[in-house]
């Protein structure tokens, strides 16, 4: 009977530390490296760059007090029949520090598709300010990139949710 109780004491505790690693944000570099492609420069692809805001925490009521938010953030391709390419994707916080990086070489999008990017409720790294820099390449004849940003809270029966619309900055 003790061995038991051991048993399952142990499993709880491996159990929590298991909960505890758990990732605030969707890097998952098996996804990004399933999607890698090697631009040529003989492509000749036309490149830019695009801003979007993102919010991990808005204000409620005053500046002292905040809501954290859960941020989708969607990489789409409106093209029906070219892929695109998104060369770099770049998360900073309110302040410009560049929190993390999710891929730095070129992935895919398929036509119609959407690639995503979730930050989770628990990550507030980014704060009431945050944004993305995606740097993209198409062929010249292809729909530029759509990026767009949907963050949500909900809390017993309020909820909250809101979106953003990334803009060509290069």
């Amino acid at each position: 009977m003790r061995n038991l109780a051991l048993f399952f004491l142990t499993l709880l505790i491996f159990s929590c530390d298991k909960k505890a690693q758990k990732e605030v944000s969707s890097v998952n570099p098996i996804n990004w490296n399933n999607r890698t492609v090697v631009l040529s420069p003989k492509d000749s692809l036309a490149n830019g760059s695009s801003y979007l805001s993102v919010y991990s925490q808005i204000y409620s009521e005053t500046e002292h007090r905040t809501h954290n938010l859960t941020g989708t953030i969607s990489m789409r391709n409106t093209n029906l029949k070219d892929s695109i390419f998104i060369r770099k994707a770049e998360y900073f916080d309110t302040h410009g520090n560049s929190i993390r990086t999710y891929f730095d070489k070129p992935i895919f999008i398929k036509p119609m598709e959407t690639v995503e990017i979730v930050i989770d409720e628990k990550d507030q790294s980014g704060g009431t300010g945050a944004n993305f820099l995606f740097h993209w390449s198409i062929k010249p004849t292809s729909h530029e990139p759509y990026f767009e940003g949907v963050m949500i809270s909900t809390s017993g029966q309020q909820g909250l949710s809101f979106t953003t619309k990334g803009i060509r900055v290069e």
